[in-house]
C-alpha cells in the first residue's frame, strides 16, 4: 500500500466561464476512487470554492476583491465538498473535509492537531478533501496556492507520491503552444530546468500556474517525495495514480526533514525580523544552537511571542526562519545581555532562547 497525494486545481475543475463543472468533478472522483481499490491511500487537495459560489451568488466571474472571494468561498465550499461526497459515495467511499490556515501548521499545537486529524482520517478509511480556508484567510497570511499547500500536505502525511493536475498535459520547455516547445519527461535536479520558461503558462481561473506547480514540486523532490505532473483527464489521472510514466516525474534530490519546520519554511509569512551579529550566524546556520538574547542587535517589525520571524545577518541576508518566544515590545531590553543578566534583573520568566533550536529552520 502507498499513500498518494492529489492536488486538482480550479482550472481543472471549472468551465471557462469560472463555474464549477460537474462532470469533471465526479471524474476526479473516479479516478481517486479507483487508486483506493487498487489498495492505495488516497488526500485529495482541491481548489474550486470559489468557483462553486460564482452561481449561487449570481457572480458571472471570479471576483477580484478579497471580501467578494470569501463570500464566494463561503457558499461554494459546502457544494464543493457535496458534489465530492456524492461522487466518493458512488463507490462506496466517505470524505472528511479539511480546512486550513497558515496558522494551523506552524504553531506547534495546531500543526499537532492537523497531523492527528489527518493520521485519524486515513484509518478509518475516509478520503480527506483538503482545501484552504479561504473563508477566514487574509492576503498577508495565506499559503498563496494550493501548489505549495498539497506539497506540504503530502510531507505532512508522509506521502509515497505528490500528484499535480493541472490543464497541461506536461511541463515543456516553453508555453505547449508554441513551435518548437517540448514536454519534458523527467527533472532530476535544477539544471533539468535551465532554460524552460514556465512564466506563461497557466490559468485565468485559478490563483496558480506553471510557476507555482514547479515550486511545490521543488518542495515536495527536496523533502524526498516524488512527484507526477500531468493532465487532469481521466485516463491520465489513472495512468498517474498507478505509477506509469505520464506526465513530468520530478524525482527526489533530498530526505525527509521535520515536518512541523518544513511548514516553517514554506508555509508562514514573517512578522518581523530579529538582525544577529557574525557569532550568532554562524551558531544559528551550524544547526545545533538556540537563539539566546546576547546575539541580537536590533529588532525590526511588529509581532508576538509565537509568531514566525526571520533571523538576519548585519547584511541583511535571512539565515533562519523561527517562532520567537517573546513580543516585539519585550525584546529590546534584551539585546546583547545574557540569559544570566536577564535572570537577574527582570526575572525567570526571561532565562529562555529568543528562537528555540526546535522552532528553528536554516534557510
Amino acid at each position: 500500500m502507498s499513500r498518494i497525494v492529489v492536488k486538482v486545481g480550479s482550472s481543472s475543475l471549472a468551465t471557462p466561464e469560472g463555474h464549477l463543472d460537474d462532470e469533471r468533478v465526479v471524474a476526479v472522483a473516479d479516478a481517486l476512487a479507483a487508486a483506493r481499490a487498487e489498495g492505495h491511500e488516497v488526500v485529495l487537495v482541491s481548489s474550486g470554492a470559489i468557483a462553486a459560489g460564482l452561481g449561487p451568488l449570481g457572480l458571472a466571474r471570479r471576483p477580484g476583491d478579497l471580501p467578494t472571494q470569501q463570500a464566494a468561498a463561503s457558499v461554494g465550499q459546502g457544494a464543493l465538498i457535496a458534489r465530492y461526497a456524492a461522487g466518493f459515495a458512488a463507490h462506496g467511499l466517505t470524505v472528511g473535509q479539511v480546512l486550513l490556515t497558515v496558522d494551523d501548521v506552524t504553531r506547534r499545537s495546531h500543526y499537532r492537531n492537523a497531523q492527528h486529524t489527518f493520521v485519524k482520517l486515513l484509518e478509518l478509511g475516509i478520503v480527506p478533501v483538503v482545501n484552504e480556508n479561504d473563508t477566514v484567510a487574509t492576503t498577508e497570511i495565506r499559503f498563496g496556492d494550493n501548489d505549495r499547500l498539497a506539497a506540504l500536505v503530502a510531507h505532512l502525511v508522509h506521502a509515497d507520491l505528490l500528484v499535480l493536475l493541472s490543464d497541461v498535459d506536461a511541463l515543456h520547455t516553453g508555453h505547449p503552444d508554441e513551435p518548437g516547445s517540448r514536454p519534458i519527461s523527467d527533472v532530476r535536479g535544477p539544471a533539468d530546468l535551465e532554460g524552460v520558461d514556465i512564466a506563461r503558462i497557466g490559468s485565468a481561473v485559478g490563483t496558480g500556474g506553471m510557476v507555482t506547480k514547479v515550486e511545490a514540486a521543488r518542495i515536495a523532490s527536496a523533502a524526498g517525495i516524488p512527484v507526477v505532473l500531468t493532465r487532469a483527464a481521466e485516463g491520465t489521472m489513472r495512468a498517474a495514480l498507478a505509477g506509469e510514466q505520464v506526465g513530468t516525474r520530478f524525482h527526489p534530490t533530498g530526505k525527509r526533514r521535520p515536518a512541523r519546520l518544513l511548514w516553517l519554511a514554506h508555509a508562514s509569512e514573517t512578522k518581523g525580523r530579529l538582525v544577529l551579529d557574525d557569532g550568532a550566524v554562524g551558531a544559528v546556520a551550524r544547526g545545533t544552537a538556540s537563539l539566546l538574547p546576547a546575539g541580537i542587535t536590533a529588532v525590526e517589525g511588529d509581532f508576538v511571542a509565537g509568531d514566525p520571524v526571520d533571523l538576519v545577518g548585519l547584511d541583511g541576508a535571512v539565515v533562519a526562519r523561527g517562532l520567537v518566544n517573546f513580543d516585539s515590545t519585550e525584546l529590546p531590553v534584551m539585546l546583547g545581555r545574557s540569559t544570566r543578566d536577564l535572570l537577574a534583573d527582570l526575572g525567570p520568566e526571561y532565562e529562555r532562547e529568543v528562537v528555540h533550536r526546535d522552532d528553528l529552520m536554516v534557510l
